[in-house]
């Protein structure tokens, strides 16, 4: 039986994560581009989670929290609010173990994530696209079906499983001296951050959009703070950092990087055409940041999903 985690991870947790969900997930691949790198003046690794099942880095988080909360997931369910990812991804880990998934989405959510939650069987509930709405009715949800509650951010046995992306990354490529990871809830900032500090030596950025720019203003104030309504096309990004998430982003985070709407949409279709990766908006900030800074080193940018709606794109 694995208790499930009270206290920040150690570097013995992310590892027993990283054994834990390896026979369930994608060892994901880490790649460089000859054109990239001449665009950004530098040497870059790209990480591939929009590769990782569930097309997306969520696939590690909620596979390692089913597997330490298995009899609960078994007995009665889970439950989650999410805009997508973390949704499709805690419906696809309840499915390998034969558990339900009750997701709780906004109402906004991208077609192409509904479609993905409900493909991994997850029980759909929609709510106002507010934080507020998003918690109000996964509370209301879980007293109806004692559903055992998986938050998609801030919960320790997420950030470890988060945390296996980067752990993999430097495991890999050692001599990374710069990392550029997106920024959300912080459930992945935060375990690159634990990774980094236990296994790498490198300098973190947290990569945000200008529109939902909490990150960028609790970690210069010191004090966390609640992001609003936004509107950034990163849409996997618009949440606030968690309570757990924080404190580790603050002590092992060396700079958050803001991006604008231009500076994310360049950044996408740069991806695509130096690399021929397709990647939601939401990677591209850790791309846009990467071309922003042009930072010398060797640099490791997270790509941490793939999942948007294609039917946007026509061919004439």
């Amino acid at each position: 039986m694995t208790a499930s985690l009270t206290e920040v991870p150690t570097a013995q947790d992310i590892k027993a994560a990283a054994q834990r969900i390896a026979p369930y997930i994608n060892r994901t691949p880490s790649f460089s581009s000859l054109r990239f790198n001449e665009l950004a003046c530098g040497e870059y690794l790209l990480k591939g989670e929009h590769l990782q099942l569930t097309g997306a880095f969520k696939a590690r988080g909620a596979m390692n929290a089913i597997l330490v909360h298995q009899s609960k997931a078994l007995s009665s369910g889970v439950i989650t609010h999410s805009s997508g990812n973390h949704g499709a991804a805690l419906a696809w880990a309840a499915s390998q173990v034969g558990a339900k998934a009750y997701i709780i989405m906004p109402s906004n959510a991208p077609k192409s994530k509904i479609a993905s939650v409900r493909h991994y069987g997850g029980v759909i509930t929609f709510c106002e696209p507010t934080l507020e709405a998003r918690e109000t009715t996964a509370t209301r949800i879980q007293k109806e079906t004692s559903a055992y509650l998986i938050h998609p951010y801030d919960d320790y046995d997420i950030i470890a499983g988060q945390a296996t992306a980067t752990y993999e990354l430097l495991k890999d490529n050692p001599e990374i001296e710069h990392l550029f990871v997106p920024v959300g809830g912080g459930g992945l900032l935060s375990g690159a951050a634990l990774a980094n500090y236990y296994f790498g030596n490198a300098k973190l950025y947290g990569c945000e959009p200008e529109l939902a720019r909490d990150a960028y203003d609790g970690f210069v104030s010191g004090k966390r703070v609640l992001v609003k309504n936004s509107e950034t096309i990163a849409d996997g990004l618009k949440t606030s950092l968690g309570k757990k998430n924080f404190p580790i982003i603050k002590s092992h985070v060396n700079q958050i990087i803001l991006l604008t709407e231009k500076e994310i949409e360049t950044g996408w279709h740069i991806c695509l055409e130096t690399t021929k990766q397709f990647i939601e908006p939401s990677a591209a900030t850790g791309v846009a940041a990467a071309l922003k800074m042009k930072t010398k080193g060797v640099c490791g940018i997270l790509l941490c999903g793939g999942n948007m709606d294609v039917r946007k794109f026509t061919l004439r």
